[in-house]
């Protein structure tokens, strides 16, 4: 059976750890070649190397999302390596929750720049070289239940998924005409260290009394009864990348196990 993912190229932004890692790695076991793409490059450079070891092609490139040069670099580094680009998964993010009324501007332009902006930037730029291929492309957005629903501890990140969200439509209407789709993928509670970290600051400023009690309070939300792991978003975010969702665009999937039903 040929690999669903054979002779692709695909960025994933994000990729040293936790849902980045795992998408990248689940990727490669479907033949794509990998641009494992995060500011922190010594983890990245042992992603790619992980992969490279179960037999898969990978590269690393430390890329801040937030600076234009940077993304369009590893953009690059995939065309040098690869041959070209296909898909761009825009995943980079994070969350320093913070009471509503105790909300900086710093908090506010530090998360909204990763992971608005960031994303802007990714999808602008990717789209443009899928143009300069001339061929058509795809690009993938990590949004987050956050981004159907107002938290009041994650105000600034839940504004900033909402925005995933609203890019990925727009980005869909305008990319169109170039053959290139845009969709999302919206994650619920996932077993990563962004929550471990997430367990930690919640806990610090008063919204939970032990670390762990804010994961076991929000995994206690899905219909399935249990918290995601990285490897149960592979099977979308393959499908996302693959042909297979080809007559797909402007959509975000769920894969929160029940948390959000719209």
């Amino acid at each position: 059976m040929t690999a669903r993912l054979e002779g692709r190229t695909i960025i994933v932004t994000g990729a040293a750890q936790g849902i980045g890692a795992g998408i990248a790695r689940g990727m490669a076991t479907e033949g794509a070649a990998l641009v494992v793409a995060d500011l922190n490059e010594e983890k990245a450079a042992a992603t790619a190397a992980s992969i490279r070891g179960a037999g898969g092609r990978a590269v690393h490139v430390r890329t801040d999302v937030t600076d234009r040069a940077q993304v369009r670099a590893a953009i690059e580094v995939a065309v040098a390596e690869f041959g070209r680009l296909d898909v761009m998964f825009n995943n980079a993010g994070f969350n320093v929750p913070q009471q509503f009324l105790d909300i900086t501007e710093d908090n506010w332009d530090a998360v909204m720049s990763v992971n608005a902006k960031g994303v802007l930037i990714g999808m602008q730029e990717a789209a443009k070289q899928f143009i300069a291929q001339g061929g058509p492309g795809k690009i993938v957005n990590t949004a987050s239940i956050a981004g159907r629903e107002g938290y009041p501890s994650f105000a600034p990140y839940s504004a900033s998924k909402f925005a995933v969200i609203a890019l990925t439509q727009s980005g869909a209407r305008a990319l169109a005409q170039h053959h290139i789709t845009v969709n999302a993928f919206s994650p619920g509670v996932v077993d990563t260290p962004l929550w471990e970290q997430l367990d930690k600051d919640l806990v610090e400023i008063g919204d939970a009394a032990e670390v762990g009690d804010a994961f076991k309070d929000f995994a206690s939300g899905t219909l399935i009864g249990r918290a995601a792991t990285p490897q149960d978003i592979v099977p979308t975010a393959v499908f996302l990348a693959a042909p297979d969702s080809d007559y797909v665009t402007g959509q975000v999937m769920a894969i929160d196990g029940g948390m959000v039903l719209v």
